[in-house]
């Protein structure tokens, strides 16, 4: 039976922490035309969560169970994994998603790319905040703007007390730290909106004892149509900055505050709910210039769109959601960010690679 024939594409979910139980899991609950038939854990603890959010759903203890279970594979499991599972699943016949970020390399994540496309299988990337409302919001007044000059994009978090986890205390194999968690999301939404690189300067430090991957960063962009992009991403932010600030020609546009949708996740809603992905007026941005600016209404957040791409793609042979090339382009940027943080110097980008 082909996918276009199926009642519903079976879906094998690796890893149910914060990524696979909280986005994942729901998601794809939720999204007409997918069926959630395996999660891959070995804590008992989030095995008795999967079986009582998701009755019905197969807990099995190795991704290797998921092969001859699914017609999908999602990884949502600890960065390091990402790329061995992502070639395993698809030497094993199964097109893939993967969450952010796709490999610690650019080398690696065209390797993954090469393979997939070896083996007429998609591989797409989950970059949820491509829907984020503010961002849709952004995309589509870019026109009133003008020229872009600067986009300041902010991904800030005051924790003063670490979580603990891999992502903090794991070290730099763990593919952790803000730069390529938080950064991730920061450096596709600039590439999205002013295309390639041609430059990186990144600042990368470790404010709190107990941590040893980077938990304040920033890293500035020189885009090839002449737009610079200055991204914050921190765990150690007392005082937040706005999320956006774009500065343009006619025009600006400053956003405060995240998108909803995450929140609402993680209180167990989902796409469809009452709302879904509407943000309050009093949290709307301004657009204008100078004392002449009003508010605008913010896009309804739409992160549903992403597995609904997936089906599409499976299905109908659509374009994926992400292109894995797009994350491919990504790696790039934050592997430049690391040689530029660890050497203090600009780093040039290869016109391939930017």
């Amino acid at each position: 039976m082909s996918l276009s024939d199926a009642p519903g594409i079976r879906v094998g979910l690796a890893g149910f922490g914060p990524a696979g139980s909280f986005f994942h899991a729901p998601l794809i609950a939720a999204t007409p035309g997918l069926r959630l038939t395996a999660v891959v854990t070995r804590d008992p603890a989030r095995a008795e969560r999967v079986r009582a959010c998701h009755p019905g759903v197969d807990v099995v203890p190795a991704a290797e169970a998921l092969w001859d279970r699914c017609d999908l594979v999602v990884i949502a499991t600890p960065n390091r994994t990402h790329v061995p599972l992502a070639a395993e699943a698809l030497k094993a016949g199964l097109p893939v998603v993967v969450d952010k970020p796709l490999a610690g390399t650019a080398a690696e994540a065209r390797d993954l790319v090469r393979l997939a496309r070896d083996r007429g299988l998609m591989l797409t990337v989950f970059q949820n905040r491509r829907w984020d409302g503010d961002f849709l919001t952004l995309r589509r007044l870019l026109p009133e703007l003008g020229e872009v000059h600067r986009f300041e994009s902010r991904f800030e978090r005051w924790r003063p007390v670490p979580k603990g986890g891999w992502r903090e205390s794991g070290g730099p194999e763990e593919i952790g730290g803000t730069l390529y968690d938080l950064g991730s999301h920061l450096v596709d939404q600039a590439l999205r909106l002013f295309g390639p690189v041609s430059h990186v300067y990144a600042e990368t430090d470790v404010r709190r004892a107990g941590v040893r991957n980077d938990d304040d960063a920033f890293v500035a962009l020189t885009h090839r149509n002449g737009t610079r992009s200055h991204l914050w991403m921190s765990a150690v932010a007392a005082n937040l900055g706005p999320r956006f600030r774009v500065l343009g020609s006619r025009a600006s546009y400053v956003k405060w505050g995240l998108d909803p949708q995450e929140d609402r996740l993680r209180a167990g809603e989902r796409p469809g709910a009452t709302g879904w992905g509407v943000e309050e007026t009093e949290r709307w941005g301004t657009l204008g210039a100078g004392g002449d600016v009003r508010p605008v209404p913010t896009e309804p957040g739409a992160y549903q769109r992403f597995y609904e791409g997936v089906v599409a793609c499976l299905r109908d042979g659509a374009a994926p959601p992400v292109e894995p090339d797009d994350a491919a382009g990504t790696i790039a940027v934050l592997e430049a960010a690391v040689l530029s943080a660890t050497r203090g110097r600009v780093v040039a980008l290869p016109e391939h690679e930017g």
